[in-house]
């Protein structure tokens, strides 16, 4: 029996956030590169708003150092002197003094002072735009890094292999990865290509011989020996080792490898080591630099026995409402939609201007706290990082713990110890012996560090011995916990740091 369609009803609260606080939110988090390109929008869809010039921001806030008293022209409220609102009426109880059609005039006037400056002075300036032009050609002529495959299809193009195997030599190099090592089987590619497997073994070789040494291996043992053969080193000891005994070697069995290759184990290490100079990965020439920049938004600095905590107020575009828009509400004739637009459109240049400057007290305050609760770490480095948790610091700011956690999210904070993000000095704790305090998991690993860094290389420590040292330190933690942490410094464990 078919079932029909049913029509019901059911009732549900839903929070649902105003768009001007999704946009106080969303500046909140915004790191600093991102809220620039976040007001550089919202410049170009508010004509209202405006930006400080640079020199009168610098004087306003030379100003502001010295205690003079400075007006906001951010702030709107109030109208221009010479205009009065009636608030029942909204209308002017004095006329003001520039009409709208005079302020046209006026910026016509400009407009045209400047076209006829520029006519003047364009002679002399065709010196400096051929040099622009030049150095325009040089920035656009610069390429990007050559890629791997790219590199490796060049030596195709100049290799002298046959025709008909060019095409299986371009597959071979699309089917390697950045790494450098072929990630399909000869099987697979004569399946794709209709061509035998031996074929395309051939022309395998002819790519494995192409720079870098070791690329198009399929593995790590195959890629070493590549390398080692380009060097001459066929019939030595560490090609022995990679060939035959790549297993034990990366388990650093060096007496099982002496025993069972009848060679002195001083010879073994030696031979191990020139191993160990050898490419793993043949393409990290050609790998993108993933090397990442950060802008610090905050900074600490020592003044004396204290810190001194500021934000980054340069980095962050001073607005303003623009006085040609108050100007245009106290025009007479304006008309009712006008001065609606105009009034929506400065409130929503103000909110997003105090947004701006809730974001940068806010962030201030967060910092404050931080530096406030991390002194040891300020002075003394990592192995001093006390726990701390955000809930904490936004008690003491007041705000929610919401609050500081989109605060503190892709910001960074420069400090005498080196720049962190400031997640980073949120962090939980391991309980101490004495039951009066705790140390957080950052500076357990910074003291796991230090005990490897200081080991002996023919005895290294291991996770047990860890954990009974960091007993006669005072901290409890579990071995698995220590093996954990190591595993995120990426320590090896102790047989494979042992060295004969």
């Amino acid at each position: 029996m078919a079932q029909g369609l049913q029509l019901s009803q059911r009732m549900a609260l839903q929070q649902v956030l105003a768009p001007q606080l999704q946009q106080s939110l969303a500046l909140l988090q915004a790191p600093v590169l991102e809220l620039q390109a976040l007001v550089e929008q919202e410049l170009a869809q508010n004509p209202v708003l405006e930006e400080v010039p640079a020199a009168e921001q610098a004087q306003r806030e030379q100003q502001e150092r010295e205690g003079s008293p400075v007006a906001d022209p951010a702030d709107p409220q109030e109208p221009p002197a010479d205009v009065k609102f009636d608030p029942a009426t909204e209308k002017e109880t004095k006329t003001p003094v520039d009409d709208f059609q005079v302020e046209f005039e006026r910026l016509a006037q400009m407009d045209q002072e400047w076209r006829d400056h520029y006519n003047q002075a364009n002679a002399p300036l065709r010196g400096r735009e051929e040099d622009e032009e030049r150095r325009q050609f040089m920035f656009d002529s610069l390429v990007a890094g050559t890629s791997l495959q790219e590199h490796l299809l060049e030596q195709v193009r100049l290799s002298e292999i046959r025709a008909d195997q060019r095409a299986v030599a371009e597959l071979i190099v699309g089917n390697i990865d950045e790494r450098g090592y072929l990630q399909s089987s000869l099987e697979e590619l004569a399946v794709s290509t209709n061509v035998p497997p031996e074929t395309i073994g051939e022309v395998l070789k002819v790519v494995q011989s192409f720079h870098p040494p070791g690329v198009g291996a399929r593995d790590l043992r195959e890629c070493l020996l590549l390398q080692l053969e380009r060097a001459g080193r066929r019939g030595s000891l560490e090609y022995r080792i990679v060939d035959e005994h790549m297993e034990t070697l990366g388990k650093r069995r060096l007496p099982e490898l002496a025993r069972t290759l009848g060679v002195a184990l001083e010879d073994i290490k030696a031979a191990v080591e020139r191993i160990s100079h050898l490419e793993p990965r043949p393409g990290r020439d050609f790998m993108p630099d993933d090397q990442q920049y950060v802008v610090a938004e905050v900074f600490v600095q020592r003044a004396g026995d204290n810190f001194t905590v500021s934000v980054a107020n340069d980095a962050v575009p001073h607005l303003r409402i623009s006085n040609t828009y108050k100007d245009l509400m106290a025009q007479p004739d304006s008309s009712t939609e006008v001065r609606e637009y105009i009034r929506e459109k400065i409130r929503a240049g103000k909110f997003l201007i105090k947004s701006l400057h809730q974001r940068q007290q806010t962030l201030l305050n967060i910092a404050k706290e931080i530096v406030k609760r991390q002194r040891e770490f300020m002075e003394n480095g990592v192995s001093h990082l006390r726990p701390m948790t955000m809930a904490q610091v936004a008690e003491v700011v007041g705000v929610h713990e919401t609050t500081v956690s989109r605060a503190v999210s892709g910001k960074y904070m420069e400090t005498p110890q080196g720049v962190f993000e400031m997640k980073y000095f949120f962090t939980s704790g391991l309980p101490t012996s004495g039951g009066n305090g705790a140390v957080s998991n950052e500076s357990v690993k910074q003291i796991i560090a230090e005990f490897v860094a200081g080991e002996s290389k023919n005895k290294p420590l291991s996770d047990e011995d860890i954990v009974k040292r960091l007993s006669e330190k005072g901290i409890l933690i579990a071995r698995r916990t220590v093996a954990k942490y190591r595993s995120e410094l990426n320590i090896l464990p102790s047989h494979l740091r042992r060295v004969y």
